[in-house]
């Protein structure tokens, strides 16, 4: 079989990999992340390289423009190396380190009236009293009758504990620590230690979301929050969103690379934690997840392919308590894995986790919690009930499908200020450095200033009058430009054509259609919603007042809106500290009722009448009229 290296910078890894591999797939074994939005289908054009020595083997697919040809650029997803390469991953391909929320809360556990303290798995001291002729019972059931009189009944064990217990009791002069896990209404001893080890217990709770991945370490002693990171979904080299992922999932070996890449995501995050904390992985003895229905089927290697395919069934909304080893997550070999419940194909344990710490389903008031990403979930309602729908917003607000669009990472652009007198655009970029990319807060900042400055009319459209010298037309139609050049960090434009802008008032208006979609039908209007909660990592840097000027967001008083920050992670965390919550996220799960939106007329009509800015109807936007 014959070999090529492939070197790539500014890594400075060095790959060695078949002949006629592609340079992405290449990356991919290396560890190393290229941006694929579209799961090298070659339709995104987001894996830009630049092959600095050798050559590689290419199909022209029209995404890349002469001159870019010229200047040895190549999507990494069609170039084949045919001998040792040398790559360059410029700014614009780099899926670098994101601003991740992470988001949680301590004290969140201990205020609320329906939790109580009560993890997933408890570690409980036992001092037993050693056998005798008058009380002559066997080992198991010494520890069942010692664990029944704390109130703990229902008890079962597995056989591998009971294989050393004889020893282990007498070696520790019957002073054992047994860890109880709770699974499907049981409790069940799960593992048994020598002497005292009671005071040591944590678990990891994990929010899976398409982009990213956090975790976080916590002492189920006492509650407390002991480390966080985060990290983006590997999968994103497999396609930005989940439609592009259960395709993959469908081809040979998708399922099990898909499944693979977010255990590792896990592991990792796991193993960082431990090592900043240091602390033993066995030391962890539970996990929880929540994500949206296909992140949890790729966890635990189950086929989504139904998710995507009418009438749109996922295999389970509820998935069972599991060994967390059964889906190759590396704690305690005995530990347990418990899995946020969904409602439906595209809403899940994200959302239902998510709501646990808002209160809102133990309030009278009505309320709206919205989670925005590819897919726009909402749902509707109060301790009464619950009403949910989906809505696919696409990938623009992840800065995906947007020819300068790029996620929240150093250099995006967040915030932009049109000055009146030159129409140029002042920009703020993360980290204050210059900037490769628009994120998804920054596209609605933009379409705001812009419309504010007359340079796109309501219906999106650039407005040539407005003379703007920073306003061109292009072989692919008109676009401003946001950055020259000169002062980019890719050597390039920056701009915002009218392809984006249409694609972001898509996006826009499927939140907002969703919204309006799901008041009617359960029979209230806007002006009912005394609360909006706004979750996600994109809601999370959102600029409430321009995403009103835009009609992303309804008309509403400001301090109607809160923003939650991750509430998948915060429900994660809730479920794993309090084994209450987990049945209260059954019951809100159980209380939804789903409404379709893919084939319904009313949301249709709603969709085309928000593709105005903010509003073909202005009456609904009373302040941006004025």
């Amino acid at each position: 079989m014959q070999t090529c290296k492939v070197t790539f910078t500014p890594e400075n890894k060095t790959v060695e990999v078949r002949r006629g591999t592609t340079v992405l797939d290449a990356a991919k074994a290396g560890g190393i992340h290229i941006q694929s939005a579209c799961g090298a289908d070659r339709l995104c054009g987001k894996c830009r390289v630049i092959i600095k020595s050798g050559k590689v083997g290419t199909k022209p697919t029209g995404l890349l423009k002469s001159d870019e040809i010229n200047h040895g650029i190549v999507l990494a997803c069609e170039a084949m190396v045919f001998g040792d390469v040398a790559v360059e991953i410029p700014p614009e391909s780099r899926a670098e380190k994101a601003q991740i929320v992470l988001g949680t809360r301590d004290d969140a556990v201990h205020h609320s009236k329906i939790l109580q303290h009560n993890p997933l798995t408890t570690k409980i001291l036992l001092k037993l009293p050693p056998p005798t002729l008058q009380d002559a019972i066997s080992d198991l059931e010494r520890i069942y009758r010692e664990l029944k009189k704390q109130g703990i009944d229902n008890i079962q064990t597995s056989l591998a504990n009971i294989k050393n217990l004889s020893a282990l009791l007498r070696k520790n002069n019957w002073i054992i620590t047994i860890t109880v896990g709770k699974r499907h209404g049981a409790a069940e001893i799960i593992l048994i230690e020598g002497g005292n080890t009671s005071m040591t217990n944590y678990g990891v709770a994990v929010d899976i979301g398409t982009t990213t991945v956090v975790a976080h370490l916590i002492d189920l002693v006492s509650g407390r929050t002991v480390g966080s990171t985060g990290s983006y979904n590997k999968q994103i080299t497999y396609g930005d969103d989940v439609i592009t992922r259960i395709i993959f999932a469908g081809q040979k070996e998708g399922l099990e690379k898909l499944h693979l890449a977010v255990v590792d995501n896990i592991n990792s995050l796991i193993e960082t934690l431990c090592r900043e904390n240091n602390l033993n992985q066995k030391s962890i003895t539970a996990v929880s997840a929540a994500g949206n229905p296909t992140m949890i089927h790729l966890l635990l290697n189950i086929d989504p392919a139904h998710i995507r395919k009418e009438p749109y069934i996922p295999t389970a909304n509820e998935m069972p308590v599991i060994r967390a080893a059964e889906a190759g997550i590396k704690i305690n070999p005995l530990g347990l894995l418990a899995c946020a419940p969904g409602v439906s194909s595209y809403v899940g344990g994200d959302i239902t986790a998510g709501l646990l710490g808002t209160g809102m389903t133990e309030s009278d008031e009505l309320a709206l919690y919205i989670d925005m990403g590819t897919n726009g979930e909402m749902v509707l309602g109060n301790r009464n009930w619950l009403a949910c729908c989906a809505c696919s917003a696409g990938p623009a607000f992840e800065g995906s499908g947007i020819r300068s669009g790029t996620r929240a990472v150093k250099g995006a652009i967040q915030k932009i200020k049109i000055k009146t007198a030159a129409l140029s655009a002042e920009l703020d970029t993360i980290g204050q450095c210059k900037p490769h990319g628009i994120c998804g807060s920054g596209l609605i900042e933009i379409i705001s200033e812009l419309l504010k400055a007359g340079i796109i009319k309501r219906d999106g459209k650039f407005a040539p009058e407005s003379k703007s010298p920073y306003l061109k037309k292009t072989e692919q139609g008109m676009e401003y430009i946001l950055a020259k050049s000169s002062n980019s960090a890719t050597g390039n434009d920056i701009v915002i054509s009218q392809s984006d802008i249409d694609n972001i008032l898509r996006s826009k208006a499927a939140v907002y259609a969703g919204a309006m979609v799901l008041l009617k039908k359960m029979g209230h209007t806007i002006q009912d919603v005394r609360h909006f909660y706004i979750a996600g990592g994109f809601g999370s840097h959102l600029d409430i007042a321009k995403s009103i000027q835009i009609g992303l967001l309804p008309d509403v008083p400001l301090e109607r809106f809160q923003y939650i920050g991750n509430g998948s992670a915060e429900g994660a965390r809730l479920i794993l500290l309090s084994y209450d919550a987990m049945t209260s996220v059954k019951k809100i799960a159980g209380k939804m009722t789903y409404i379709e939106l893919s084939a319904d007329n009313a949301f249709t009509e709603e969709f085309v009448a928000a593709l105005f800015l903010p509003h073909t109807d202005l009456g609904l936007f009373p302040s941006v009229k004025e």
